[in-house]
């Protein structure tokens, strides 16, 4: 992929006002396949090609957190993903993206090299969870953590991390610095970004959904030096996906500008590496 390709293309777009196109809300029920296992367990058409896999997961909370912004989110970003860059998104026969949603203890997840999982502020996970978790992350699998606020969200996924590699000299977790490739290897970011919710953003105008918090990337290495987990707190990149078609203002604010270039140059830097 030539970054500046990319970054023409998006650059070019926006100053249409298209991006390739303003979204319609809901257009997954015509456009997405959701676990399309057949009989053998084999995922249709998906060798080489990129499936957006979510992670399903015990929450503290009576109702599910791992489906916030599903299903939108997933399918948005995989047909922005397939806009904006030369990675071939999986599809079934007739064109309808294909996406997925794995629970942690499935062996089906080490089908998929990319996972995402959201709202971990809540995860409480189980025994088998989390070596579900582990076991992929080390057999090269890569994870993508979003939308969890405040330092109480961040304390409860750190206690999730540490059932998942308790040893944090082994294992630390760390600040993702502006210069390494995840902010620039497509389109070039100068801070990590801060998306708010829609509803912050149309009710308030407020340009986060808690008051003084500071968006933050982190991530944790592998002994190889890979970089296996990547967590942004303080941000919704989920909602700047799956909301895009609701009001132009976000879209352009913080869909283009912020939430789809963060998740692009993350998913280009996780497939590459």
């Amino acid at each position: 992929m030539k970054k500046g390709k990319a970054l023409g293309l998006l650059l070019g777009l926006v100053a249409m006002a298209g991006w390739p196109s303003f979204a319609q809300r809901y257009r997954y029920h015509n456009e997405a396949v959701v676990n399309p296992w057949d009989e053998t367990g084999a995922i249709p058409q998906a060798h080489n090609r990129f499936t957006f896999a979510r992670a399903k997961y015990t929450s503290y909370r009576n109702g599910w957190s791992w489906d916030t912004d599903y299903p939108d989110s997933d399918v948005n970003f995989s047909l922005r993903l397939a806009e904006l860059t030369t990675i071939d998104v999986n599809r079934d026969a007739s064109g309808r993206i294909i996406h997925a949603i794995v629970d942690l203890a499935d062996p089906m997840l080490v089908h998929f090299p990319f996972l995402y999982m959201v709202e971990v502020g809540y995860s409480n996970l189980t025994d088998s969870e989390v070596e579900g978790l582990r076991n992929y992350l080390l057999r090269g699998g890569f994870l993508l953590v979003d939308d969890f606020w405040e330092w109480r969200e961040w304390d409860n996924w750190e206690t999730q991390v540490r059932k998942l590699f308790p040893d944090a000299d082994s294992y630390p977790i760390v600040d993702i610095p502006l210069s390494h490739p995840i902010f620039h290897c497509v389109f070039r970011l100068d801070q990590v970004p801060q998306v708010p919710s829609i509803n912050s953003w149309v009710n308030y105008r407020a340009e986060s959904d808690r008051r003084g918090a500071v968006a933050s990337c982190r991530g944790m290495f592998d002994h190889a030096g890979r970089l296996m987990m990547v967590m942004m707190h303080n941000t919704d990149l989920g909602d700047g996906w799956e909301r895009e078609g609701e009001d132009f203002e976000y879209f352009q604010k913080f869909s283009v500008a912020k939430a789809y270039p963060m998740g692009i140059n993350i998913v280009v830097y996780a497939m590459t590496h």
